[in-house]
């Protein structure tokens, strides 16, 4: 009786048959990686029209721009899809290294450039500029999940747990610190966070080690800037100089205020008249609101959701500790870099200049994060039991394609 109910509740609901099979976390995070990245290649455009005329140049300048990033980033992905496991855990130190390397160039003057007080971006020479924090973020994961991983069954001791994972993370955080791009390191730092905790690091020092490093940032990185401290005085102290220190988190709150629930319109935004600076990078989830409304933002949370959904179905999923540890630390940079890109926009967090990943513009980011989504998506392909689904799929699919007479036919 047991049994004939079990197979009677499975065959009423066929959605719950399909949620637990262990191809759904491969199509969850093809799918809302290809949506985001569709829906930012469609807003960098619409939010760089009136900059690019202004500019004397195509209106489709900055679009085709990004347009080339993405093209870059598809080999990027496939490559990451493709990788076998044991080789991301033999790249895991030589990618640190060339993590570091790239980020201290930032602190020599020859390569290092700045923009909003920030010192992130590399001059690599014919043009080519990167930000190497992006590499940062990626080499970080790899390397934190063939650590912890590795000694996964002595991290209950403070000392394994410890050595070599946080001093290798500080020295990238470190160097990401000395030039003041504060933003990037609260990602770094969940990242961090998500890996160890995710490995079985005791609790207590997760719990002491973030206050430590939340009293350093605020004691020496916030508290003896006028221009960091402005900002949260803006965003939680009440601000009335419109002009001044309150007008980008304004403009951002017009733009998603304006569209209501069905938005103005695609390429309709007046916001991107130039009275909303960086439209199209850390505030283009303001220009999504106002274009594409209220629907049009709660689309784009859904798809960081889904991915965040299907990173954690990984994470419980897969067997080998290096991938749910590397796992878990792209989960916590990518949605947790969406959520504070969004909590700036909508004035939960003082502005502190992080992009959306896979929508904003940006060729460093866009490459990188697709690359770390095409590594999680090669794990996913290989949890238990996804081989084997793929292949009845696929057989599913080639006997369809025969019944509509497009496959092959027997005798052929």
């Amino acid at each position: 009786m047991a049994v004939t109910s079990g197979v009677r509740r499975a065959t009423d609901r066929p959605w719950l048959g399909q949620w637990n099979s262990a191809a759904t976390s491969y199509y969850l995070l093809v799918g809302a990686t290809g949506l985001l990245l569709v829906i930012g290649l469609v807003m960098v455009l619409s939010s760089t029209t009136v900059t690019s005329i202004a500019a004397g140049d195509s209106p489709y300048a900055a679009g085709l721009v990004q347009a080339r990033f993405a093209l870059i980033g598809i080999p990027f992905m496939v490559v990451a899809m493709r990788l076998p496991v044991r080789w991301y855990k033999r790249l895991a130190w030589p990618g640190l290294v060339v993590a570091a390397g790239l980020q201290s160039l930032t602190l020599v003057p020859a390569f290092g450039l700045g923009q909003g007080g920030n010192v992130g971006w590399v001059h690599l020479g014919g043009g080519v500029v990167m930000q190497p924090a992006e590499v940062s973020k990626l080499a970080l994961a790899v390397w934190l999940g063939a650590v912890l991983g590795r000694k996964q069954h002595l991290l209950g001791s403070w000392g394994h747990a410890f050595l070599p994972a946080v001093p290798g993370a500080i020295v990238l955080l470190g160097l990401v610190l000395a030039g003041h791009d504060l933003g990037t390191v609260l990602v770094l730092a969940g990242l961090v966070a998500g890996a160890l905790w995710v490995s079985g690091a005791p609790s207590k020092m997760l719990a002491l080690g973030g206050a430590a490093a939340g009293f350093v940032v605020v004691a020496f990185f916030v508290v003896g800037n006028e221009n960091r401290v402005g900002r949260i005085m803006t965003t939680y102290g009440g601000c009335t100089d419109t002009q001044g220190a309150c007008y980008q988190s304004l403009h951002g709150q017009y733009g998603l205020g304006t569209g209501g629930l069905f938005g103005v319109g695609l390429g309709a935004s007046r916001e991107k008249w130039r009275y909303l600076p960086e439209a199209h990078n850390d505030f283009i989830f303001a220009i999504i609101g106002e274009e594409l409304g209220l629907l049009g933002t709660l689309l784009v949370l859904a798809l960081f959701a889904v991915l965040g959904v299907a990173m954690a179905r990984v994470v419980r999923r897969h067997p080998d500790p290096f991938v749910k540890i590397a796992t878990a630390g792209v989960a916590c940079w990518v949605v947790g870099q969406a959520l504070l890109n969004i909590g700036v926009v909508i004035g939960l967090l003082p502005v502190i200049g992080v992009p959306l990943p896979l929508v904003s513009a940006g060729g460093s980011a866009l490459v990188t994060t697709m690359a770390a989504l095409g590594m999680v998506i090669g794990f996913a392909r290989s949890e238990p039991g996804a081989p084997e689904a793929f292949a009845a799929r696929g057989g599913v699919v080639r006997r369809s394609l025969t019944v509509l007479g497009l496959g092959r036919r027997a005798g052929r």
